[in-house]
Formats: structure tokens, sequence, C-alpha cells
């Protein structure tokens, strides 16, 4: 059965409390997972929300969605997962990445393929309560002890989608809202796992998209599609359905500001068009998002995982229950 995840950042004109009801609400509503980003010019603290939900839930899983190993050392983040996992017993999972919004505004390039897989190796078994050898030294994390929580690296492009399929329990997979894209990325996934000796169906297939419901829902996801056409601007190769685009992605890539990574109201997503939009998200009358979320659902794919978009984000919650309720799972 495919579980249900819902995506958060806590913006800084966002109250604690305000985040632990939302995420209550999640919760009581039948959701299986709350990511909280990890983006420290753009947003508050996320592990320090982490602290709060983990003591203010009792069901959901919580992990960051995600962190990266440049700005916080990966000792650091092992030492803080565990210290949830143990708030929250079996509810942590590990989402890392190479680095976006949290490493580009400060003069920082994303962590290279070889350096990210030797640090998600060691952030592992670090949390398993291994011994690991960094920089010529033996450490082990005092606090690390199983159950570890499962890693997860987030990836889009074929190079991290095929080395998570090689070192991590499971795959964050960021592309646009289009099952064809997906299966292409989920492809090269189980390729990889079966090559290095694994069994593909044991790496965990998160996928991630924003949904918004009404006639006029555009407007709510272009902020979302705006960040994910900036990112699309690097691909190597772009899904065939995209590649017309590819004046738009540069566009987006030349003039987006971090300081308002996500944010509903950034200037720089009129460089999205609806077309396009429409393309990276899912928007429209509730029985077309029911629709389209039903196709990425039959995809296969362990989770969907919808990012909650600031402004309004109860009632995109109401709406996402309300859509889900009429999507078949499996």
């Amino acid at each position: 059965m495919t579980e249900l995840g819902i995506s958060i950042g806590w913006s800084a004109r966002e109250d604690i409390d305000r985040m632990v009801a939302l995420v209550g609400e999640a919760e009581a509503g039948g959701v299986d997972v709350c990511w909280v980003i990890d983006s420290q010019l753009a947003m508050r603290d996320g592990f320090t929300l982490l602290a709060v939900l983990a003591r203010e839930t009792e069901r959901v899983r919580l992990g960051p969605g995600v962190t990266n190993l440049l700005t916080r050392h990966e000792t650091v983040v092992a030492s803080t997962l565990a210290t949830l996992e143990h708030l929250a017993p079996g509810r942590l999972l590990a989402g890392i990445g190479a680095g976006d919004s949290a490493v580009f505004p400060i003069g920082l390039r994303p962590q290279g393929i070889d350096d990210l897989r030797d640090g998600a190796v060691r952030l592992r078994a670090l949390l398993s309560g291994s011994e690991v050898e960094l920089d010529g030294s033996r450490i082990r994390l005092a606090a690390g002890a199983p159950p570890a929580p499962p890693v997860y690296l987030a990836a889009s492009q074929p190079r991290m989608l095929a080395l998570a399929g090689e070192v991590a329990d499971g795959v964050i997979v960021m592309g646009p809202a289009n099952p064809d894209a997906y299966r292409a990325q989920i492809g090269r996934i189980r390729d990889a796992a079966a090559v290095a000796g694994r069994r593909p169906e044991e790496v965990a297939i998160d996928l991630w998209v924003t949904m918004a419901v009404g006639n006029s829902a555009v407007d709510s996801v272009r902020s979302w599609a705006s960040a994910q056409a900036r990112w699309l601007n690097r691909w190597q190769s772009l899904p065939a359905s995209l590649a017309r685009f590819k004046p738009e992605f540069e566009r987006a890539a030349a003039r987006y500001d971090f300081a308002d990574h996500l944010s509903v109201s950034a200037e720089h997503a009129v460089e999205v068009p609806d077309e396009l939009a429409l393309q990276l998200a899912i928007a429209g009358p509730i029985e077309h998002c029911r629709e389209r979320l039903s196709e990425i659902v039959g995809i296969g794919a362990d989770r969907v995982t919808i990012s909650l978009m600031s402004g309004g984000r109860e009632r995109r919650l109401d709406d996402l229950l309300s859509v889900w309720e009429g999507v078949s799972t499996g």
C-alpha cells in the first residue's frame, strides 16, 4: 500500500504552535511521514522543529527532508538524528542530499558523487553504532545504536539516482509530476541496486511533488515549479516532454532568489508559465488532482510526498486529505 507523506518548511512568519497543530492534524488524518526542510537562510531551523514534533506527535514518522553533509558535518547529523530517535523511537527517517538552497547562497557547491557516497555510508554506519574511519581516525557515535533511522538520499539525475540505488535505504525522487519521468528514474534506481548486489525492492521509493486544488490553483504551485525549473536547468538530459522548456529553465535559474525559496509570493516564480507549472506540479479541480495523483500512485512507489507550500497550509492539507480519500493506494 502506498503511504502518504508531507513536506513542510518552518517559515519565519509562522510560530511553533501553528506548525505543531498542522502536523497533528496531518497525523490524525492518516499522513504517514512528515519531512521538514533544512535551509538555514530561507527558513527557521528544521531540526529544532523536528525535536518539538518528536515530543508532540505519537505515530507520524519524521525526518529532515533534506539536510546535507556540507553545512552540517556528518557526525553532527548522526548525533542529532540519534538524539531525535531517542525522543521518537522507531519514527525517524534521515533524508540527505548533495545540497541545494542551503549551500548555493553561501558560495558552496553541491557535494560530489564520491564524497556523498562516502558520507552516506559513514552516516548509516554511525547511526547503527558501528565504528568508522574518518580522516585517519577511528570514530564511533556514543548515542548511536540500533534501531538506526533509514537513510534516504534525494536524487533526480541519473548518477545520483544510481548512487541512491547503490547505498541508500530509500530514495527521495525529485522530478516533474509525470509518470513516465518517474518510471525512468525508478528504473535507474532499481538497476543500480541490482548491480550492487542488493534486492531492488528493498530500496524504498518516495516520490515528491506539490499539489493545489481549485480552478486557479496553478498560481499556488508556481513557486514550487520555479524551484524545479531552476534545478532542471542543471540536468544534462531532459525528458522529451520538457526539452522545449529549456529557455524557461534558463530564465528561472538566472532570476532565482534563495531568500524566497519556495515562497508562494516569490517574484522569480513569474518566469514559469502556466503550461510548465502544470507539467511540474499537480493543480486544478479536485477530480483532476485525484486523477493525476492516482496516476503517480499507480507507478508503485512506496510513498508519495506532497510539499505543503506556505500561505494557507491548513487548507492545503484539508484539500490533500480530500483528494487522497479517492486515490486507490493498492
